[in-house]
């Protein structure tokens, strides 16, 4: 099947969002380097992986169970943006930001996901 991942527009968001994401917990209390910092590192670097993985994966069941993964991944993503926020490591804007690319990436991935599941034979 031989995707390149870097032309779907999922993987473009995702990986703008972990990049986001990174920039952002740099300013995080450095207490939380093995908490809320790692947390939402790993989780927010996993979505473009997994896209990625998948996109090279033969078989589209296979490239689905990757994609399932990744959003799985954006959804806990999700949660930590929303706690960052409540607990106060992000301000309105960092958190109005990193929202909107997090709701645009999750509707994109959602999008890819259900057409790959209709394309199925």
């Amino acid at each position: 099947m031989g995707r390149d991942y870097k032309k779907i527009r999922a993987w473009q968001l995702s990986d703008e969002l972990a990049f986001s994401v990174y920039k952002v917990t740099k300013h995080f209390p450095k207490g939380e380097i093995w908490g809320l910092i790692s947390q939402m590192r790993r989780a927010s670097i996993s979505v473009p992986a997994n896209i990625a993985e998948g996109s090279a994966r033969n078989h589209t069941k296979e490239y689905l169970q990757f994609l399932y993964t990744a959003i799985g991944s954006l959804t806990e993503l999700g949660y930590y943006i929303y706690f960052s926020g409540r607990i106060g490591y992000l301000d309105n804007t960092e958190l109005g930001d990193l929202s909107k690319l997090h709701e645009q990436t999750a509707k994109t991935l959602r999008a890819l996901i259900n057409y790959i599941e209709k394309s199925k034979v």
